[in-house]
């Protein structure tokens, strides 16, 4: 072979390597680390001491979350190592009802749980004898509420609770 053809085969084969090298590790993440943080349908009830403070459906997703008490911090399930990516969880789809509906919401940010614990919904504060309890399909849930993972279909719900 002349040394030309044997130059341009190393050439091509370098490149392709190269290529092959350079976009392995992007295709490997795409399938090891599936999107997770899709927007899923949930209906949110809130329940105060005197009946129904609001129900309706949202579409939500995690997201960073401010009130006025807490400041701003991340809600998206990665919060205290619940999830490995992002997720939706019931305090963004808190906060999201919130926004779409015009009422306010706030809580208090707590690092060392990594999560908010939810205050006052509606102006309806439970102070010192009451909690706003946060549960999904009936159910309480056993971490924060910026913990949790939704799924399309959850009922949430938000009930103020006395000690």
């Amino acid at each position: 072979m002349h040394r030309s053809t044997l130059l341009r085969r190393a050439a091509v084969t370098t490149t392709a390597l190269g290529l092959a090298l350079t976009t392995a590790p992007t295709a490997a993440q795409a399938h090891s680390a599936p999107y997770t943080n899709a927007p899923v349908r949930v209906t949110v009830t809130v329940q105060g001491p005197d009946g129904l403070l609001f129900k309706g459906k949202v579409t939500t997703r995690g997201h960073d979350v401010t009130t006025a008490t807490g400041g701003t911090h991340k809600c998206d399930g990665t919060n205290g190592n619940a999830h490995p990516t992002k997720v939706p969880t019931p305090t963004a789809a808190l906060d999201d009802a919130a926004k779409r509906n015009y009422f306010a919401w706030d809580g208090t940010w707590y690092a060392s749980f990594d999560d908010f614990s939810v205050d006052t919904i509606k102006n309806v504060n439970g102070g010192g004898s009451a909690y706003w309890n946060i549960a999904v399909n009936g159910t309480p849930t056993p971490v924060g509420g910026c913990q949790f993972k939704l799924s399309h279909g959850d009922q949430v719900s938000f009930t103020w609770t006395t000690f």
